[in-house]
């Protein structure tokens, strides 16, 4: 079956940098778009960024665009999600998702996820 295992989370000062990884297996890695979304407590999950099965295109929610870059390699079926610049409200948990379809933002098209991981900025 599919599994999708996030990691690379935890505590970090704002202004400070954070790897995420999400590790896939059981489905057709090179064409699936993955995409990273977030929740905050008491709020929706919402969409990060995204990536295209190939790697070649990538999407951004405003809100992060300049500070995270996803990226992936398809040899080692994983997904990046590098953050910089972080900010308080970027605290949340962290999710990665897969599709076999085009990317979107929406998190109701994504077929699997993993159980998230947490990332928290302080200032």
């Amino acid at each position: 079956q599919v599994h999708l295992e996030e990691s690379g989370g935890g505590l970090v000062q704002a202004g400070g940098s954070l790897s995420l990884s999400c590790a896939a297996s059981g489905l057709t890695f090179s064409s699936s778009t993955v995409g990273w979304f977030r929740q905050a407590p008491g709020k929706e999950r919402d969409f990060v960024a995204a990536i295209s099965g190939t790697g070649g295109r990538t999407y951004y929610a405003d809100s992060v665009k300049g500070r995270f870059t996803i990226s992936r390699d398809n040899a080692k079926t994983t997904v990046y999600l590098q953050m910089n610049s972080l900010k308080p409200e970027d605290t949340a948990v962290y999710y990665c998702a897969a599709r076999s379809g085009l990317w979107s933002s929406s998190r109701n098209v994504y077929d699997f996820w993993g159980q998230g991981t947490q990332v928290t900025v302080s200032s």
